[in-house]
């Protein structure tokens, strides 16, 4: 039954509230813990045990890290950088242009610089070379080097690592593997076909630190100190929410313990960065996810591939500054292009149907630096996996997002093994592919059969699932502060929502580029804020700004607002229908 009989609301979707045993378990927290029932049926929905309620509010990174040598090859790989210490000697650092590359390699020049060494970073040019590692460069890179560590890239490069062979090699990734493993010192990747999978769902950034938490062991064991880890982890952080990690497990310790780190305000890349996007708040995986991400990853995308990394291990605030105004210059050109491309690809699609287990579009000149952005938002829009692909000559190079229960990257890679690709790869929710133009149209066909095999396709628009109710007077300050401790939220625990029911709209009104300010009371005088970004895009904003004197159920996410020294409760507007 859906929720306050909300079978389709102005957005198109149907309401599900939280299920008869979710109100059973959070009303035996209520009554065991005395937290509020708001958050006690979150922490039900999150299937949080009644007896794990005070760790999981709280927890500790010491209870939830792994021993890093569960993962194979890890005592070869944090040896060999303890080696490459000890022997002083020459190393490189070849990286992934995204955050989570850029983060990787900052981790490891922050902590060989601690150690007297000044690594040489290697990012390649998204549009020249592509991802990953390439047998020029590696070449080039093993005839002036002793050690090349690849970071968020490499499993699946047997080609270029083998041109290497003048330098030792650490591969550190998390992308999907193949069945056999480039010949290298290490292959540290949950991901290998021979891991068992608990770990899968750590991004490169955490597979790093876990190297550095090993080498850490091995040099406390000999008598020397190394750098200070934990204060490492806001980079941890970032690259885990940026990366669409699910936050569960360690990745919630890491990026829960990191957010505290980046509140010290102390690596200068990122107190820049901030301080340009006016982020004048404790940050949040908000913040890391939907603010400071898309800024580092503007450089890969359509500027120097390597500024976010550099921006991130830089210890200059003066250079900061610099590199933080430079990246967010480059964000601001990367969403003009990317809305010329979004129109046009969704143009496409939707000429070609949202219905189909795969939405895909192609065009001519599109910027490889956008297509994978365009792809999450035709996911979005249509609840399936979508493919966006910029053609260039005899070639496309294109991105892919995927949804929960859909292994976009297993199919990729079948469809590489098969010769209907180029090359691609990546993993359960996103992927990157190159195709040929004659075998585009094949290519596409096979994926979305692969895809259909899965169940892609079989829903319509994706349900708002809601925590619960509440009334605007139970909103408060407290409320979001005790459910922030449930958090972070993002890929794998998504934020809590909620519905008010029986609004009546108050002042109304359009501004910035199609957004809606908005204001509900109950009609005992107890007054919301709300502010639904986009709003005017679909059927909301002109249905609540013109709601002639209408009731309606409205839901969204509650959060603080903070202006002027004032805090007080607003709601993320994201859904509403007539009451």
């Amino acid at each position: 039954m859906a929720y306050l009989g909300v079978d389709c609301s102005l957005t198109g979707r149907r309401w599900v509230g939280p299920g008869v045993e979710h109100e059973r378990l959070a009303e035996a927290m209520v009554q065991q813990t005395g937290q509020p029932r708001a958050l006690c049926g979150v922490l039900a929905r999150l299937g949080v045990p009644l007896e794990e309620v005070a760790g999981y509010l709280d927890p500790k990174l010491r209870d939830l890290l792994p021993d890093p040598r569960t993962l194979r090859d890890m005592e070869a790989a944090s040896s060999r950088l303890v080696a490459a210490v000890t022997r002083r000697e020459r190393v490189a650092i070849f990286a992934d242009y995204d955050v989570d590359g850029g983060t990787s390699a900052a981790l490891l020049i922050d902590w060989f610089g601690q150690m007297g060494l000044e690594p040489t970073l290697y990012v390649p040019d998204r549009i020249d070379e592509g991802y990953g590692p390439n047998e020029p460069a590696m070449a080039q890179l093993a005839a002036a080097h002793d050690l090349i560590v690849c970071v968020d890239c490499g499993t699946l490069s047997h080609g270029p690592i083998a041109a290497a062979a003048a330098a030792d090699v650490i591969v550190l990734d998390h992308h999907l593997a193949g069945e056999t493993l480039p010949e290298c010192v290490a292959v540290v990747n949950p991901n290998r076909q021979d891991e068992d999978g608990a770990l899968a769902h750590l991004c490169a950034a955490a597979v790093v630190f876990l190297a550095l938490v090993d080498a850490g062991r091995q040099m406390r064991a000999a008598g020397k100190r190394g750098p200070d880890l934990m204060a490492m982890l806001d980079l941890v952080a970032l690259a885990t929410v940026a990366d669409v990690a699910p936050l569960r497990g360690v990745n919630r310790a890491l990026v829960r313990q990191g957010l505290n780190v980046m509140a010290g305000r102390s690596r200068p890349g990122l107190v820049a960065l901030s301080d340009v996007a006016r982020v004048d708040t404790a940050p949040t995986s908000y913040h890391l996810g939907f603010v400071l991400g898309p800024r580092i990853n503007a450089g890969g995308r359509i500027g120097r591939a390597d500024l976010g990394a550099r921006l991130l291990a830089c210890r200059d605030p003066h250079e900061a500054k610099s590199l933080a105004d430079k990246l967010d210059q480059l964000n601001g050109e990367r969403r003009e292009v990317e809305e010329a491309v979004r129109a046009a690809a969704l143009a496409q699609a939707e000429e070609r149907g949202f219905d189909a287990p795969l939405v895909w579009a192609a065009g001519e000149g599109w910027h490889p630096g956008v297509v994978g952005i365009v792809a999450s938002r035709l996911k979005e829009r249509t609840n399936r996996p979508a493919i966006v692909i910029g053609m260039d000559g005899d070639e496309g190079k294109g991105s892919g997002r995927s949804v929960s229960g859909v292994d976009l990257g297993a199919s990729i890679q079948k469809l590489a093994a098969e010769g209907l690709l180029i090359k691609g790869g990546g993993h359960k929710m996103a992927a990157g592919l190159t195709v040929a133009r004659d075998k585009l149209e094949a290519a596409m066909e096979r994926l979305t059969e692969l895809l259909a095999k899965q169940g892609a396709g079989l829903g319509g628009a994706a349900d708002l699932s809601l925590d619960g109710t509440l009334m605007p007077g139970a909103a408060s300050v407290d409320l979001c502060e005790g459910i922030e401790k449930a958090g972070p939220f993002g890929a794998g625990a998504p934020a809590p929502r909620f519905a008010f029911p029986e609004m009546r709209v108050g002042f109304a009104k359009q501004v910035g580029a199609g957004h809606l300010k908005v204001s509900f009371d109950d009609g005992l005088g107890v007054r919301i804020d709300a502010i639904a970004f986009g709003a005017f895009d679909g059927p909301l904003g002109a249905a609540l700004s013109d709601h002639k004197g209408k009731r309606f159920h409205v839901a969204g996410r509650i959060e603080i607002n903070e202006w002027n020294g004032r805090r007080s409760v607003q709601l993320r507007l994201e859904d509403a229908a007539e009451a």
